[in-house]
């Protein structure tokens, strides 16, 4: 399993906000959901995602958008339009003085908008959570992406356009999994450009050795790994693997393990049922509290202060965390 193969494969979208959007100008909209991730497809028309701290962005018809938050955004039909609608934390809206929209420009199932025949047709997707697997790719992400018709393959957006206008049974499953597959083209898309900057163990996948090192890793995180036995599985010496490895992903391989090892943790103490004891089994800790200090050295919290974060509500508390050195890292493999 890859970092990207790990959106679909384990943190999955549960209940994504997803909506279809009408605009005809004047239009704006100031998002401030404060959630980690939106992806909206410009159907028809155009929009333009204005980030508080940066550059305007065009998005014209068939392009996707990936925006990164939880910073607040404002999308309209021209960046210099005031925004009209303010859009909070519920997914409810309101003018900006208060006024709620909600009835007022409610165009049916999961339809909203000023205009049934707007200009502007967005299908919009909100993450509430990714997951950690999902942070660890999105961090390598700018604030705003937008990936033009020609891009990426927008072969899903048909379907998702027809499943959104659906009210039947186990609908939320089905676009859960429309959203999932997705934002993972458009990533894919976005990883795999001329002048992309992919992270390094994206990079990594093509490396016919390195590559096979990291799916060993994400594959097996259980086993009892060290640089000698994977260098054994894939048939380089020991300080050739290390330096390899280094090279290409920019970080030792136990390292890049710990990391891999604690964020599949992470995800996996929110599961209904889970210890820290069978999760430490299934990540590759003898322990419950051999992995409990490993959590807390690297993430800068304990295992059960994580996931009592994300019985609040707060999606655990992996954006508190401090950041860890490579020899923090290290010390915790």
């Amino acid at each position: 399993m890859d970092a990207l193969a790990g959106l679909l494969d384990g943190p999955r979208a549960r209940g994504a906000f997803v909506l279809r959007a009408l605009m005809s100008p004047p239009w704006s909209m100031r998002i401030e959901d404060h959630a980690p991730l939106s992806v909206f497809v410009v159907v028809r028309g155009h929009a333009w995602v204005v980030p508080d701290d940066g550059t305007p962005v065009l998005a014209e018809a068939g392009a996707v958008v990936v925006v990164r938050g939880p910073q607040p955004y404002t999308v309209a039909h021209d960046p210099a339009s005031p925004p009209h609608v303010l859009i909070d934390e519920q997914q409810q809206c309101f003018t900006l003085d208060g006024t709620p929209l909600m009835q007022s420009m409610d165009l049916g199932v999961r339809a909203w908008g000023n205009d049934r025949h707007g200009a502007a047709d967005l299908l919009v997707a909100t993450y509430t959570d990714p997951g950690a697997v999902g942070r660890r790719v999105l961090s390598t992400l700018p604030h705003v992406i937008v990936l033009p018709a020609d891009a990426w393959d927008g072969a899903l957006v048909p379907l998702l356009r027809s499943e959104i206008a659906k009210d039947e049974p186990g609908q939320e499953a089905v676009l859960d999994r429309l959203v999932d597959l997705l934002l993972v083209g458009a990533l894919r898309a976005w990883f795999a450009r001329p002048d992309g900057e992919a992270p390094g163990w994206y990079r990594a996948q093509a490396d016919p050795v390195v590559g096979q090192a990291i799916r060993l890793l994400h594959h097996s995180p259980e086993r009892p790994w060290t640089v000698g036995s994977l260098a054994h599985e894939v048939g380089l010496s020991r300080a050739a693997l290390a330096r390899r490895f280094h090279e290409v992903v920019g970080e030792p391989p136990m390292a890049y393990l710990t990391q891999w090892r604690l964020t599949l943790a992470a995800d996996l103490l929110h599961e209904p049922g889970s210890t820290i004891e069978s999760v430490a089994q299934l990540v590759g800790y003898g322990s419950a509290f051999a992995l409990s200090t490993a959590f807390k050295r690297v993430r800068g919290v304990s295992p059960r202060e994580h996931r009592a974060a994300a019985r609040r509500g707060a999606g655990g508390l992996d954006h508190a965390a401090p950041q860890r050195t490579a020899d923090d890292t290290r010390a915790a493999a």
